[in-house]
């Protein structure tokens, strides 16, 4: 095999031919993604942690599939999803106080503050303020709250706002399911949240982290010469796709690094052991391996590692313009030490990601400037070459 071709050779239906430039800035294929992909598929939004009482819950705004969602757990304990529309006359039952809200009521249940309807976490409407006024037309036994398909996978929460899936979650996760089954994610539950909205493609913003060929070039100065061994054990599942990252052995971190990774090894940039990685990552064994760097489509990207993990979520807001977030879990410290050991390998991360995202607006201008029209991949970027595989068969069915 042609170790400068490996992927090519590998995936060969791919192609190696340049990737057009438009589906990154022209609206109507942004319109289409949206009818095509986002009210399509499913979407990953949250934790199931993240609600764990009854009458908890988490309202997330998806501009993509036009829509707010309402992911409310009952006092069955069961997690059940609703589209934040009040059946009265169209208002949000919930506020929303940003991109995700999260609210608790001992009840269990919603009330819109326009007219004060409220609603159960089954999604049923409860109470309707001086009912009797209503004609005979109205009944209140059908006019709950709009339910959405829900999915729960390794305590992940998906989402599906088409009335009728085309495929099941554990369908549409299909091999990927099984290859990151089992990974501790619960118990890895001390979290640092980012967010941003930026200029951009969510496109732009997705392939940014897809690929490791900018590291030493952008991460040239909070990760000098860390990552250059390329991208290993590529496996593309259906639409999903993954691959290892691995460490250059020999390099060197600064001496407060080497002592914060020797505390608490919360940072990549260190060997890691694996005995919490299902076994279908780092199949070989390898020394260098430092994390698996996933993607489910369409917009969700699943990192893990010993001890780590961590997700980068791209949520299109317009053509031109994503909502990024960016999370990062490790286990809660024990001591001060392991505190600051944790908060220094997070403030490198962020850094990294600063370092990440402040190419991504340029990109865009550039590219809407149509001065180049095509985008020429090297090997290693095999991941954005899949994903923009995947959108276009999606767009073009």
């Amino acid at each position: 095999m042609n170790a400068e071709h490996r992927w090519l050779e590998t995936y060969p239906e791919l192609g190696s031919g340049p990737i057009s430039t438009d589906p990154y800035i022209s609206p109507e294929w942004y319109e289409k993604e949206k009818e095509k992909i986002f009210k399509k598929v499913w979407l990953c939004v949250g934790r199931e942690n993240e609600i764990p009482k009854a009458g908890d819950y988490k309202v997330k705004r998806i501009d993509a599939a036009e829509t707010s969602v309402i992911l409310i757990r009952g006092k069955d304990g069961q997690v059940r999803a609703f589209h934040n529309a009040c059946a009265h006359r169209g208002n949000t039952v919930v506020t929303e106080t940003g991109c995700e809200t999260y609210g608790r009521s001992k009840a269990a249940v919603v009330t819109c503050r326009f007219h004060g309807w409220v609603y159960g976490a089954d999604g049923a409407l409860k109470s309707v303020p001086s009912e009797e006024r209503f004609y005979a037309c109205f009944d209140k036994a059908h006019n709950g709250l709009t339910p959405i398909n829900l999915g729960i996978w390794e305590g992940f929460l998906f989402i599906n706002v088409a009335p009728e899936p085309d495929t099941t979650l554990e369908e549409f996760l299909g091999d990927y399911a099984g290859h990151f089954r089992g990974f501790p994610y619960d118990a890895l539950d001390y979290g640092f949240t980012y967010r941003t909205e930026l200029e951009c493609n969510w496109k732009v913003a997705h392939d940014a982290f897809a690929e490791a060929y900018h590291v030493d070039t952008i991460h040239a100065g909070s990760f000098p010469n860390v990552f250059s061994t390329g991208l290993q054990n590529v496996k593309l599942m259906g639409p999903h796709r993954t691959c290892a990252v691995c460490l250059t052995l020999d390099a060197k971190p600064t001496p407060v690094s080497a002592i914060a990774n020797k505390i608490a090894g919360a940072s990549l940039v260190s060997q890691r052991g694996e005995s919490m990685l299902p076994p279908a990552i780092n199949p070989d064994k390898r020394s260098d391996f430092a994390f698996e760097l996933s993607v489910i489509f369409p917009n969700t990207l699943l990192h893990i590692s010993e001890g780590i993990w961590f997700t980068h979520q791209f949520w299109p807001i317009a053509h031109n313009r994503t909502l990024w977030e960016g999370r990062y879990y490790v286990k809660a410290p024990r001591t001060n030490s392991e505190r600051w050991a944790i908060e220094h390998a997070m403030t490198l991360q962020r850094n990294a990601w600063l370092e990440d995202t402040a190419t991504m607006e340029d990109t865009q201008r550039a590219m809407q400037s149509r001065a180049k029209t095509l985008q020429y991949l090297q090997d290693d970027e095999i991941l954005i070459r899949h994903g923009a595989a995947i959108v276009d068969q999606y767009v073009n069915a």
